[in-house]
């Protein structure tokens, strides 16, 4: 397959309430060059700034890859025309901030792994909420055997989201980790066989549409911006997103709903 110079890298669809990015170069595994992350960003704030969005779901194209990550090629052809080295974060580079630095995205993300999830490509998953993987798929950062470092997060995530000794073994090594030890880890909340990936994924996001879109976005602002607070502090920190819910109709639209045995309307004001 012959990739157009200035195809899209990136497919964006909406449905409903979802949003669907799919990561689009399937013919080299879907590996992320500046082209895609450039794309990436303008559909990033695409979803934030869409009120009738309520949770994305990122994947990639094809059964073999999510995305394995910086486009390598690329990369080289880079460095040989003396652009800077890459180091941690993307600040200065296309598409920052990147889904893995975007801290204040308020909206529920979903990674559907259908394949390989290596260096960039595994630190997206990591910097999604939910994460639903095939039996065949793969996770790694393999960074350490190139001469590199894991610098979209993938060096901080993993030491927070595993313990410290299994995941300096990853890091350190570059090891490789099947989806039944990720979820194991709880890095993974289901895995499936390949044939029921989509149903799975569809079960999650009609769940998460369910819910209170402003109660979900609270929730998440908290949860996240909370982990390394002491506790007492968390419950007086300031959240946004939480203020906006408390005063919103659908905090009294849930009691009443309950109330009046009904499906809840929510208007997400």
């Amino acid at each position: 397959m012959t990739e157009t110079p200035c195809g899209p890298r990136v497919r964006y669809e909406k449905q409903g309430h979802v949003a669907h990015v799919t990561l689009d170069r399937p013919h080299v595994l879907n590996a992320m060059d500046t082209r895609m992350h450039e794309e990436l960003a303008v559909i990033w704030d695409d979803v934030e700034a869409d009120d009738d969005i309520r949770v994305a779901v990122l994947t990639g194209a094809g059964d073999r890859s999510f995305s394995v990550g910086q486009d390598l090629k690329e990369r080289a052809r880079l460095n040989a025309e003396g652009a800077p080295p890459t180091t941690f974060g993307s600040r200065g580079r296309p598409g920052w901030p990147r889904l893995t630095e975007r801290f204040t995205l308020s909206k529920p993300v979903v990674a559907r792994v259908n394949g390989y999830a290596l260096g960039g490509g595994f630190e997206l998953v990591l910097a999604c909420d939910i994460v639903i993987a095939a039996a065949h798929a793969v996770f790694a950062l393999p960074e350490a055997q190139l001469g590199l470092v894991p610098g979209a997060g993938g060096a901080f995530r993993l030491a927070r989201q595993l313990p410290l000794k299994a995941a300096m073994g990853y890091l350190l090594t570059g090891r490789r980790m099947i989806a039944a030890m990720a979820q194991h880890f709880g890095l993974v909340n289901e895995v499936v066989m390949a044939d029921q990936l989509d149903r799975c994924v569809e079960e999650w996001t009609n769940d998460l549409v369910r819910s209170a879109p402003l109660a979900v976005r609270a929730i998440k602002e908290a949860t996240l911006a909370s982990l390394d607070m002491p506790l007492e502090e968390a419950f007086t920190a300031r959240y946004t997103w939480e203020e906006k819910r408390r005063d919103s109709d659908d905090a009294l639209e849930g009691p009443r709903a309950f109330a009046e045995k009904r499906d809840p309307v929510w208007s997400g004001r």
